[in-house]
């Protein structure tokens, strides 16, 4: 096949292929037909919304077949995938068999930056990445950076490089990149500056196929690093993928832990978050910011900061620049979001644990709890997350299709924790869990939304779980939820 090159010219004349419509398909659609390509939008399913989006792409003189995903158009060159589409579907197969290439809309978009693009400071991980990216955007902000969150966070990283939704049409001076194990998947090319993996828990393996595919396509975002590759103390996996990956010469690997560190890793000491990575003498540790500065003290929400804060420093960003950004930083909503205290209890809203590892990070953070959990388990199995978290636990309720499997393990783990066990699956059951929770708090307890599994058995997704938790909360009343002495 024809071979691509950065520059628009390469892509003129080309056809091309675009799996999927959605945030990054038509994007990827619109910039390629722009470059002078051919492009054709194949998509499993025929929508109302998906027909809007053919209606809007259809006059640049893209074709767009809806309700086809599995047919390769006939002179295809190269095909562009939106994240999610599993590589062996038999699009993918296809296109194998015929000898052409495969990229993400990620690597499309390395592939389209000009010569003089903004460097990318990267985030990925199972849990995280997010708040991570978000507080590292803050940073650099506070530095007098111009910046952006983008990628997997929602930004479409084709926009960006292309100039588009810049205000004053100015270049950044780097971006804060989050890149899912989807995209890296399909991202050979991309080079970071510097990057992150925050930790490596079992997820989205029917995807992967199994954990050491999904681990491998994790460390792809070390390939290539120019600075540093950041990997977490606590989890040894992330640095086993430092160690296989590739870098350029005189890249260092720096490490963060919630314990004192060591040279070339970044830390905390009596409440402070410290650098002894990016400083003159290793023996000395440059203060960073206080745990009072987030918005959060829970281990990994200081986790998370330590992974911003490295990646910022390697990008030569100054200490109180660092401790600006994050105190700026405010979580996005049900991320272990405050929603109320009643009664003496604390209500959270961490509807975003949507998996174990998630739910074992959020359960860690407080210490008498009653814990509302259950949905689409994925495919999880709950006795490591009940077995660690069982001394916390005050109550537990549990909703949605795979609760059976908490409920065993907590009769396993947890036999004298008290457990409701709702069988309602309909939305309004949030409402009734959280007044059982009610019902199990005392003075000075955590009710704790943290499912550990997804959310579409019940809610059309975690967000709407969180906001249907938070409605719930609303509706008690101190002295209608008046907890037992």
């Amino acid at each position: 096949m024809q071979d691509p090159t950065p520059d628009s010219e390469g892509f003129a004349g080309m056809h091309i292929t675009v799996a999927g419509l959605g945030v990054s398909g038509v994007p990827a659609a619109r910039a390629l037909a722009g470059l002078g390509a051919h492009v054709t939008v194949v998509n499993s399913s025929d929508g109302e919304r998906e027909r809007t989006q053919a209606a809007e792409l259809e006059p640049l003189g893209i074709t767009v077949r809806l309700g086809d995903g599995d047919t390769l158009p006939e002179g295809t060159e190269l095909v562009v995938t939106t994240p999610g589409w599993k590589p062996s579907s038999p699009l993918f197969l296809a296109a194998e068999k015929a000898g052409i290439e495969v990229w993400g809309d990620v690597e499309l978009a390395w592939r389209l930056r000009g010569p003089d693009s903004a460097p990318w400071l990267a985030v990925t991980g199972t849990n995280g990445k997010t708040t991570t990216v978000r507080m590292l955007a803050s940073i650099l902000e506070a530095e007098g950076l111009r910046t952006a969150a983008v990628g997997n966070i929602g930004v479409p990283l084709v926009d960006v490089v292309l100039g588009e939704g810049q205000e004053d049409g100015a270049s950044y001076d780097v971006l804060a990149v989050e890149l899912s194990s989807y995209q890296l998947h399909w991202a050979p090319s991309v080079r970071a500056h510097s990057a992150a993996v925050l930790n490596l828990a079992p997820d989205h393996l029917d995807w992967h196929g199994s954990m050491a595919a999904y681990a491998a396509d994790k460390g792809r975002i070390y390939e290539g690093n120019t600075v540093a590759c950041v990997y977490n103390l606590a989890d040894p996996a992330t640095e086993e993928l430092v160690r296989a990956a590739d870098v350029e010469e005189g890249c260092r690997a720096i490490g963060f832990t919630l314990g004192t560190p060591g040279p070339s890793q970044v830390g905390v000491v009596e409440g402070i978050l410290v650098d002894r990575a990016f400083v003159a003498n290793p023996q000395t540790a440059q203060e960073l910011a206080e745990i009072s500065d987030l918005a959060s003290p829970a281990p990994h929400n200081i986790a998370n900061a330590l992974a911003a804060a490295a990646l910022a420093r390697a990008f030569g960003v100054r200490p109180a620049s660092v401790r600006d950004g994050l105190r700026a930083f405010h979580p996005e909503p049900h991320r272990i979001q405050h929603i109320a205290d009643i009664g003496g209890i604390t209500y959270i809203d961490d509807s975003k644990a949507t998996n174990t590892h998630a739910a074992e990070a959020s359960l860690a953070a407080y210490e008498r709890i009653v814990w509302i959990a259950g949905g689409l388990a994925k495919g999880a199995t709950f006795d490591e997350l009940v077995q660690k978290s069982a001394k916390r636990l005050r109550g537990v309720v549990l909703i949605g299709a795979d609760r059976a499997l908490i409920r065993e393990a907590l009769a396993r783990h947890a036999p004298d924790v008290p457990v409701v066990d709702l069988e309602r699956t309909d939305t309004g059951a949030m409402s009734e869990a959280v007044r059982e929770a009610a019902r199990l708090g005392r003075p000075g307890d955590t009710v704790l939304l943290a499912p550990a599994c997804a959310s579409m058995d019940m809610f059309v997704n975690y967000t709407k779980r969180g906001a249907a938790f938070a409605d719930a909360v609303r509706e008690l009343t101190a002295a209608s939820w008046r907890p037992v002495p």
